[in-house]
Parts: C-alpha cells; sequence; structure tokens
C-alpha cells in the first residue's frame, strides 16, 4: 500500500517561504510555494540584497578616499580624473544581481520537486488555498500544512506620501536617474542609517532626522555612538531629538517639516519609518489565526499559529525582522509539522548585523539585558586600535565587546564593531549558540596578524578578571 504524500502550501518566498519548502520537499512533501514577485520575496528583490550591494558599492569608492592615508596616490589624466559614482549603471547592477539571486531560489526549489506558483494566495480554511495566478488562471490547492510568509511592506505616514520621485520607500531608490544632491534621511533606525551611510559613501550631501537622542537607539550605545561619531566627521548633518511630521514636494525640492516647527529642504527624502505586516486580506480572520493589534501574526517558537496546521514565519511574525530569522523560522516550521526532530527557536544565538561603515555585529545578551538585570555578566571591551592587523589596515573606529556568566564563565552575549563585523561576530556566535566559557574561547589559536586576535584577547582580559 502506497503512503500518501503530505501536502505543504507555503504562501510567500521569501526567506521564510523557500527555505521551508526545500526543507519540505527533502523530508519527502509535496510542496506548492505561491509568491506573486518572484523567489527570494522583497528581501532579495528590492530590500536586504539590493541595500546591502548598494553599500558594498559605496564602501568600495570609500577606499579610493582613504588610500592616501596608506601612502597610496593616482594619476590623473584626462581619461581617468577621479572616481564617481553612475548610479543608473549602480542601479542596473543591483537589480540584475538581484533578479540573478531570485531565478536562482527559483531553479533550487524546483530541482527539489518545490511546485512555484506565481501569484497569490488566500487561506480558504486550515485545509484548502486559493490562489489566483498572475496570469489571470486560479486554482484551489488542498493542503496538510499551511505555512504563512508574506513579509512586510515599507510602513507610510499620511503627511509623507511617497511618488516614487522625490520622496522615496527603501524599496524605490533603485529607480532613480541620478545621485541626489541633498537626500534626508527619516528615521535612525537599521535601514535609515544604512542607507544614509551608502549614499554619503556615494557622494551626497545626506541629513539624517532622528526623533531619538541618538542613532540606532535600539542598538548598543557604545556602538551607535561610534557610528554617530563617523557619520558626522565624514560629513553628515545628523538631526537628533527631531521627530519628522511631514514630507512635501515643491518643485524639484523635497521641505521635511520636524514637530518643532523646523523644516529641512533636499532634493529627495528616503522614508525609513518601519515596516508593516502584509497580513491583509489572506484570510487569516476567516480561519482563526490570532494576530496583534499590528497586524503581526502570533506565533511560537516552533512557528505555529493559533489553528492547527496553519505556521506562519519571517517579518509577518514580528519575531525578529532577518532574513536568517526568517529562514530558521520556516525550516523549523517544516520540521515540526512532518514529524522530524526539531529545536523551538532561540534567539539568544541569533547573529545581527549593521552595514554601515564600520558594521555592528551583535549575539546573544545584550548591554542593556545587563544594565537591567535581566543576566548577570561580566563584561570586557577592546579597542580596535590596540590591534596590529587594524593599524596595517588604517582601522581606528570600533571594538569588540563580550559578555560573561560570573561563576560559569560562559559567554552569553558580545558586540562587535569593525569593518566586516558580519565576519567577526560568528566565532562568538559559536561561542554563545554551544555555551563556551572564556577560557575555551581564549585557548583557540588566532592567526597574528588579525581581527580575530581581539576576540581572543579580549576573552583573555575576561579570564583576569574572574572574581
Amino acid at each position: 500500500m502506497t503512503t500518501r504524500k503530505r501536502s505543504v502550501v507555503v504562501i510567500g518566498g521569501g526567506p521564510g517561504g523557500y527555505e521551508a519548502a526545500l526543507v519540505g520537499a527533502q523530508l519527502g512533501a509535496m510542496v506548492t510555494v505561491i509568491e506573486k514577485e518572484g523567489m527570494g520575496g522583497a528581501a532579495v528583490l528590492t530590500d536586504c540584497v539590493p541595500s546591502k550591494a548598494l553599500i558594498a558599492t559605496s564602501d568600495f569608492m570609500s577606499r579610493f578616499e582613504a588610500a592616501g592615508r596608506l601612502g597610496v596616490g593616482f594619476d590623473t589624466t584626462e581619461l581617468d580624473q577621479h572616481a564617481h559614482a553612475d548610479v543608473q549603471q549602480i542601479n542596473q547592477r543591483i537589480v540584475r544581481l538581484a533578479k540573478a539571486q531570485s531565478l536562482d531560489i527559483r531553479a533550487q526549489c524546483e530541482s527539489a520537486g518545490v511546485q512555484v506558483f506565481d501569484g497569490t494566495g488566500q487561506i480558504v480554511d486550515r485545509g484548502r488555498v486559493y490562489a489566483e495566478g498572475t496570469n489571470g488562471v486560479a486554482r484551489e490547492f488542498g493542503a496538510d500544512t499551511i505555512l504563512v510568509a508574506v513579509g512586510t511592506t515599507p510602513r507610510q505616514l499620511p503627511t509623507a506620501v511617497p511618488d516614487g520621485e522625490r520622496i522615496l520607500t527603501w524599496q524605490q531608490i533603485y529607480d532613480l536617474p541620478e545621485l541626489p544632491k541633498h537626500l534626508i534621511v527619516v528615521g535612525s533606525g537599521v535601514t535609515g542609517a544604512e542607507l544614509a551611510h551608502a549614499y554619503l559613501g556615494l557622494g551626497c550631501e545626506v541629513t539624517l532626522v532622528s526623533s531619538r537622542d541618538r542613532v540606532l537607539p535600539g542598538q548598543d550605545a557604545d556602538a551607535a555612538t561610534v557610528i554617530e561619531n563617523v557619520f558626522r566627521r565624514r560629513g553628515m548633518n545628523v538631526l537628533n531629538k527631531s521627530r519628522a511630521v511631514g514630507a512635501e514636494r515643491v518643485g524639484d525640492s523635497v521641505v521635511v517639516t520636524l514637530d518643532d516647527g523646523r523644516t529641512v529642504e533636499g532634493s529627495h527624502a528616503l522614508l525609513a519609518v518601519g515596516a508593516i505586516p502584509q497580513t491583509e486580506g489572506i484570510g487569516l480572520q476567516a480561519a482563526g489565526v490570532e494576530t496583534t493589534a499590528s497586524g503581526h501574526i502570533v506565533v511560537d517558537r516552533v512557528s505555529r499559529t493559533s489553528v492547527p496546521g496553519i505556521y506562519a514565519a519571517g517579518d509577518c511574525t514580528g519575531v525578529y525582522p532577518l532574513a536568517s530569522v526568517a529562514a530558521m523560522q520556516g525550516r523549523i516550521a517544516m520540521f515540526h509539522a512532518l514529524g522530524d526532530a526539531v529545536a523551538p527557536l532561540n534567539l539568544r544565538g541569533v547573529c545581527a548585523n549593521i552595514f554601515t561603515d564600520p558594521e555592528i555585529a551583535t549575539v546573544g545578551y545584550s548591554m542593556a539585558d545587563i544594565d537591567e538585570g535581566k543576566v548577570e555578566a561580566r563584561t570586557v571591551t577592546l579597542p580596535l586600535s590596540t590591534n596590529p592587523r587594524a593599524k596595517m589596515r588604517n582601522i581606528t573606529d570600533g571594538f569588540v565587546k563580550l559578555f560573561a556568566r560570573p561563576g560559569s564563565n560562559t559567554i552569553v552575549g558580545g558586540v562587535v564593531v569593525a569593518p566586516q563585523a558580519s565576519e567577526l561576530i560568528f566565532p562568538i556566535g559559536i561561542a554563545v549558540q554551544n555555551r563556551l566559557t572564556v577560557d575555551q574561547l581564549a585557548s583557540t589559536f588566532s592567526v597574528y596578524p588579525s581581527m580575530t586576535g581581539s576576540i581572543t584577547e579580549a576573552a583573555r582580559r575576561l579570564h583576569t578578571l574572574e572574581s
């Protein structure tokens, strides 16, 4: 007797959706992904991949500016006067890169046996999904398991409506025909800080409007201070404690109004004021799936919603807006739904990164957690200015910070502020995830000279601080 394959329908092809689909197919399920924009979703097509590609281009430009400090000069000729940014070529490359990545993901899924349906999906009940194709053809899919991974969309202000030309969301910047002369970035969270840094590096005048007393208010205070100081030193105009209440287009300019009556005029305004889940109109209420007041789907640590057989993953859950977390939620959902071994989501092991220059990477408990008494930990901070490799590379801004529990001396968190901090945080992430001790990290060989040498040195200093 042949056992019927379990059927899985995934609504949304972003990191949470396509990673879940790959696991589902690997475990023998019949998997369908319904995606309207392209596999990879917004993370690949309009958000994470494009923005990091733009930042990489900006950072490459910055190397020319720093070359003189390393003793490197450039011969100028009529054919090669100086480095400059051609925004049309930059954007065309970014869009091509994103589309290529999307096609690679689709090919990977299809080669694994996943059916990809181009269109939108709506839950009919806990066992059925109605799909309307982009070609006008509709289908209904039966499902033993439904996974919702519909992501988010940029939040808009009623007093600052994007027009796609001068007032922009972060998804619209890749259509710009020329670099902004003066870009006003509204919002100093992760997206705002990253894109403000990118356009500053490309040669734009940038004003960053922050409603809080510092940029990156949700991050390690020491790290945020480093970034803000770097921003100001490189010429960015940072307006702290300045809440934007509106943005209006006036001819070829944009005027941003602040809550104290001041105005800031620029050529373009970029709104980075958060995101809202795309959970309206997909049948959640009719199916009985619980959502929050903000529209996020309530899930537990194995991605279950309030309705048996319906799971959710990614930014639409409001758990942690990172592609890596979305992917892990999707994988966990499939492991659980299809009866494989599964460990609940562990947010303490999440490595997160902000792609400014220098980057900020974090894992585990934060300094705020320690200050608020959520965890008891000893701390050490080691500036990169003492690292020999950093000196060779002319790196003066940044540090390594480690947190360890007293008594057991296990590493419970860390912060790295440095170029490529996204790579340097990994050994600390391994230590946190596997509950390694200060001595285990300190006794691990690091290359000399290397940036990772500061991580082992910080661990050695924690050993000397043992009480």
